[in-house]
């Protein structure tokens, strides 16, 4: 409020080095600060505009935020400021939209624009730039609300209602989730409204929970004709040059849910005396390029999508199920082409000569990672119990060397808990319990990472680009914030040098048997870039690896087909290879999927969202164990320990105070009772909403919280640099 106060004084003619300097900002504070300024300027609740005029008294800005409100019988757009002013009436803003602007503004559109008075209380708007475009169509609940028909969007981000207008489609009823698309009204009207285009489903009815995660990204569903046209002549490919690998009984190894198997390995000890105690394993790969050619139809489609979506229930495939589920799933007892990566292992786990082949396979087993490691712990079943000896001991064999390169290079292990949903028979979650991990499953990783890194060395050495998975090492001012909050806790990370993943493998370390360590582990991770995929050769830091790319899952992700189809051509292996791509058309395709890679999990994370919503809804008024998982100026962030759920306790459920937001420890401190708020804190919380609509959770605090010192005896803790406002109102913050 402060920091709105004071920047709109000033007609927004004002630096961020000025606000710093005003506020006293510094250090980790300064991230704070900027993305602050960027929301508020989102919100249209400030405007820096440098060499604005000071508007008069009862005036709008000659700059400001408005939002299209209506659009008049002529086609004219008639606008409402974002931000409160404090004009006597409701200003009268009329667009005046010319040619060379660009497409004419919708309703809901919010844009910076200039005005020009031209009576007492009105103006005309001319476009600056186009700050947030309205959604064209809106995913909502249709509900009954003082006898209108309302659409509740189902997106947190929106919170307003629209008006349902025009005739209703047939057959729908309050409770349905529907899709609608915003529509101009002429005169002035209430709210936002929209016409229903689609039924989509009943809010009571599981099944569309992943519908809606989905539809409400835009991620593509259903197949067009010609793809499926296409997949439907697809057959496999003959033996010819490939190689015959029908004998060696490689077995495929992936959970119990798995609903494709797209990779199958196996292992031997390496009986040539230059690799003494080392190992020859086959990493084989479904051979997607033989069936998806560039330019095609099916490879459009999988490009566009980028990659598989996978829900609790429901999976998204990339390719058509003709290809996911039959001719590239390496099904036990099943001729499947496959392109397989030998790998020659020393003792160290260091990779000395790998080779790429196009073959013909027959997966000799379908294993879970339960069935390998309860073998591996000396209880196999009868399916297992014939591999052990000749197969699943090689496989730990190959693992224990891959083990101790990894543990030389001194990754970053940040192992994040998942939650499994767990279903009945009507579709309805029974139960949401932990994601059990053994090493069964670090068995599969190291052999796939192995697998990458050859690949991504093969093409290196051949001077051949490919799209790579690039994650690149925290930046400076990451690296300041996390060091300011780490101090905190009594833990040093060294200025200067190299930055390397050990370093921070130590921390978790040090942190290990500290209460605090929950807290350390998440500062850490979230200190982390986000991986992308790019041509360009910057290696993985969070794996230490100096090359690195995707090629163990062409299945479900489109940079491994391409990895594939360059392999191939570079090789000479057949058909289906491609070397035709730019480094700038790589460039492109590896934000798509980079962009589509994120659109995924956030899909995955609503729809998980939802079913734990829907899941506590009917528990309105019981008490959890969590964790406090994050801590905002607008509460806290609460991690159930149940079900691993995530809720909000807001400002104004923590018990009566004035909390100061200090950012670098990440408490929530009371000014008057010295009550603090840390993240990691273990509390009792009282479920108070569970909206499945958006797939919401609130909390009240019910137990939590350490006893610090009181306003007299203030810690020396860093304090947020807002001051109070005058007013003392009752839990205003």
């Amino acid at each position: 409020r402060q920091l709105v106060e004071f920047i709109n004084d000033r007609e927004g003619a004002v630096s961020r080095r000025e606000i710093a300097q005003a506020f006293k900002i510094k250090g980790a504070d300064r991230t704070w600060l900027r993305e602050t300024l960027r929301a508020l300027t989102d919100d249209g609740l400030i405007n820096r505009q440098r060499g604005r005029r000071v508007a008069a008294p009862g005036r709008l800005p000659s700059v400001t935020v408005i939002e299209v409100a209506f659009l008049n019988e002529d086609g004219e757009a008639y606008c409402r400021p974002v931000a409160e002013h404090d004009a006597d009436a409701p200003a009268t803003i009329r667009l005046v939209h010319g040619r060379g602007a660009g497409p004419a503004p919708g309703v809901g559109d919010r844009i910076l624009a200039r005005l020009r008075r031209t009576e007492s209380n009105e103006y005309e708007a001319r476009v600056i730039r186009l700050l947030a475009a309205a959604p064209r169509q809106i995913l909502a609940l249709y509900v009954k609300e003082g006898g209108k028909d309302v659409l509740r969007p189902i997106d947190r981000k929106m919170r307003s209602d629209y008006e349902a207008v025009s005739p209703l489609l047939k057959d729908i009823r309050v409770g349905d989730y529907v899709a609608a698309v915003p529509v101009a009204a002429s005169g002035r009207p209430g709210g936002k409204q929209a016409k229903i285009v689609e039924r989509l489903g009943r809010l009571d009815d599981p099944r569309v929970i992943p519908q809606i995660a989905a539809r409400s990204r835009e991620i593509p569903i259903e197949f067009a004709a010609d793809v499926l046209r296409e997949t439907d002549k697809l057959t496999p490919p003959a033996l010819g040059n490939r190689t015959d690998l029908r004998q060696v009984p490689l077995v495929t190894i992936d959970g119990a849910d798995a609903r494709d198997f797209d990779d199958a390995v196996w292992a031997e000890a390496d009986t040539d005396p230059k690799n003494p105690d080392g190992w020859h394993a086959i990493v084989a790969i479904a051979d997607v390029a033989w069936y998806v050619r560039p330019g095609s139809p099916l490879d459009r489609s999988a490009r566009e999508r980028g990659n598989s979506v996978y829900f609790p229930n429901w999976v998204i495939p990339m390719l058509p199920e003709r290809l996911s589920n039959d001719l590239c799933s390496l099904r036990p007892n099943e001729d499947r082409a496959c392109l397989a990566a030998d790998l020659w292992i020393d003792r160290n786990g260091k990779i000395k000569r790998y080779e790429f082949r196009r073959a013909i396979m027959r997966s000799a087993a379908r294993l879970t990672y339960e069935q390998v490691q309860k073998a591996r712990d000396g209880a196999p079943d009868d399916a297992i119990a014939p591999l052990y000896r000749s197969v699943i001991a090689p496989l730990y064999g190959a693992f224990k060397a891959l083990k101790k390169a990894r543990e030389r290079r001194g990754t970053l292990d940040l192992d994040l808990p998942e939650r499994n949903i767990l279903f009945d028979e009507d579709g309805e979650v029974a139960e949401i319990v932990p994601r059990q991990r053994f090493d069964s499953h670090r068995l599969i990783e190291e052999l796939m990472i192995a697998a990458n890194c050859a690949a991504a060395e093969a093409l290196q050495n051949a001077s051949q680009p490919t799209v790579r998975r690039l994650h690149d090492a925290p930046d400076a001012e990451a690296l300041e914030s996390l060091r300011e909050s780490l101090a905190a806790f009594g833990i040093r990370l060294a200025k200067g040098g190299v930055i390397r993943p050990s370093m921070f493998a130590g921390i978790l370390a040090q942190a290990q048997e500290s209460q605090h360590a929950p807290l350390i582990h998440n500062l850490v991770l979230r200190s982390q870039t986000q991986a992308y995929y790019a041509p360009a050769d910057l290696g993985h830091f969070g794996l230490a690896l100096r090359r690195y790319c995707h090629f163990t899952s062409p299945i479900r992700r489109y940079a491994d087909l391409i990895v594939h189809r360059r392999l191939i051509a570079t090789f000479d292996l057949g058909e289906g290879g491609d070397v035709n791509d730019s480094i700038e058309g790589l460039r492109d395709v590896g934000e798509h999927i980079s962009n589509t890679e994120r659109r995924a999990a956030s899909a995955e994370r609503d729809a998980l969202d939802r079913y734990t919503t829907r899941y506590l809804a009917d528990r309105i008024g019981a008490t959890f164990p969590g964790r406090v998982s994050g801590v905002t100026r607008a509460g806290l962030f609460v991690q159930l320990d149940e079900t691993g759920a995530d809720g909000l306790v807001p400002m104004q459920a923590l018990p009566d105070d004035w909390y100061n937001h200090d950012q670098v420890r990440h408490q929530l401190v009371g000014e008057r009772t010295g009550l603090t708020f840390s993240m990691s804190d273990p509390v009792i919380v009282r479920l108070t909403e569970a909206d499945q609509a958006t797939g919401r959770l609130n909390f009240d605090i019910v137990e939590g919280g350490t006893q610090g010192k009181t306003r007299k005896g203030r810690t020396p803790a860093r304090r947020s640099k807002l001051k109070r406002p005058p007013s003392r109102r009752k839990r205003t913050r």
